[in-house]
This record gives structure tokens, sequence and C-alpha cells, in this order.
């Protein structure tokens, strides 16, 4: 595979296993229109990476992903009908990257939050800096979480757990994360290039038809799961796009001020 016309992201293959790099780290490697528009093209065109056995995820600089662009959002604002595209390519993107074969591990280097959390943890395997930032906060924006986070949060955490933190959007530390399960392993930063590293390369090792069907039989109940909570939380999300609540928390972010909610 060819991945030099790519942009907003990076790749680098070590043997059996492609390192893949969100490359926006101006940015805390947001998805804006060019990064998301990469994702889903890397997402379509990895499957057939014969070189590739093992896939590892993170992001450059001090961020995994920052998940969306709030300037993004205000334009969603202004023109709400632009959503029900990305909506649907939304959808789209869950399913295929849970179709990809290859064992895909996210190194968490730094905040994951919103389609950044989102991202990280659909991936097979997940190591977190100790101090990483994991969040999905999108009803502190007056959105609902209908990405893909309302149907990965429960499956790691339990149902009350992920209400607790889907509905206040409140953070965890990466050592936090895999206190509770959310994660596989936290370790301190200095050691998480190592200990990805390792267990890349172990499963790079192992019987590749095994890992790849082995995984593709987990993930079925996952995607019949996700497809029905993301249709669900599709058309909430864009309900959502058009509350009073959203405009107030996207104004009040871009204006560096409380949002002040007033239910509508």
């Amino acid at each position: 595979m060819n991945y030099e016309n790519y942009k907003a992201m990076a790749f680098r293959h070590d043997g059996r296993v492609l390192h893949v790099t969100f490359n926006r780290p101006e940015t805390l490697n947001a998805f804006d229109a060019e990064l998301h528009g990469e994702f889903d093209r890397f997402v379509q065109e990895v499957p057939r990476d014969e070189a590739a056995h093992v896939i590892v995820l993170s992001g450059a600089g001090k961020a995994f992903s920052a998940g969306g662009d709030i300037d993004h959002m205000q334009e969603l604002i202004d023109v709400p009908t632009g959503i029900y595209g990305e909506i649907a390519a939304g959808k789209r993107l869950i399913t295929a990257f849970l179709d990809i074969p290859q064992p895909i591990i996210a190194k968490i280097n730094g905040a994951a939050i919103g389609l950044g959390a989102t991202i990280a943890l659909f991936c097979d395997i997940s190591f977190a800096a100790g101090h990483a930032k994991i969040a999905d906060p999108h009803v502190k924006v007056g959105y609902v979480a209908g990405d893909g986070g309302a149907v990965i949060w429960p499956q790691l955490i339990g149902y009350a757990r992920a209400k607790q933190y889907l509905l206040t959007g409140d953070a965890l530390t990466g050592d936090e994360a895999a206190k509770i399960g959310l994660v596989n392993f936290a370790c301190p930063a200095a050691e998480l290039d190592a200990a990805v590293d390792a267990f890349a390369q172990r499963l790079a090792g192992g019987a590749r038809r095994a890992v790849q069907w082995t995984k593709a039989t987990i993930n079925t109940g996952l995607k019949q799961i996700a497809a029905n909570v993301l249709e669900t939380g599709a058309a909430y999300e864009m309900l959502s796009n058009q509350t009073r609540d959203h405009a107030e928390a996207v104004d009040a972010f871009r204006a560096k001020r409380p949002p002040a909610f007033n239910g509508d």
C-alpha cells in the first residue's frame, strides 16, 4: 500500500506492524474535514495492506485526538442540513472500522476526547499514558454522544459507569481508565512506546489468520449492537444540533466563557 498522498496522517512500517499517526499536532489532532476525510479513506484502504499484520494508532504531539472541531460545529449550526451527510458518514466509519481485519492497538499518548476517545476505545487493545485524559464530553457542548460513545463505553465498563461519564462528560486519566477496564493498560508516558511495541510485535508474531478471524468473531456481536445504537444516536445527534443549548455551548467555547444552558 502507498500512503504517501496523506497529509493529516503519517505512516511507518516496522516489520509486520503498521504505525498510523494522526499528524495534526497544531490542532491537537482534532477531526477537521481533512483529517476526517483521510481517516475515512484509511479505514477503507488498510484492509488491503497485506504487509500490515497489526496496526498501532496514535497521535502526534501532546494528544491522541481532541475530537470534534469547534469551528466546524459552528458551520453545522449555520447550515444545519450539512449534518445529514456527516451523520451518515460517521455511521459508515464505525462499521468499517470494526470490519478492519488487522488487530488495532490504540496508543493513547495524550488527550483522547469525544470522537478521539470513541476511535481509541473501538480499537482492539488500548494502552494509555497514565496522565492521558479520556472523555466523551458531547453533553458539554449540547450534543448527543451519537458517534459511537453510547455504543462502546457501556460494553467496556457497564451501563452504570458509562452513564456516569457520558451524562456528565467527566474525564478520566489513563490510570483511572485502566482501573475500571475502559482501557487495557496504563503506564508512565516514558514507558508507553516500549510497552506498545512489545505487544504489537507479540501479536504480529502470532498466527495471522487465527488472530484476525478471532477478532472478526468477537466483533460480530459488537457490530450488531453498534448498528442498533448508532441509528438511534444519529437521529438524536441531528436533533441536538438544532437546539439552543448546543448553539450556546459552541458560542461559549469560542468566547472562552462558561455556557449558560436553559434547557432548550
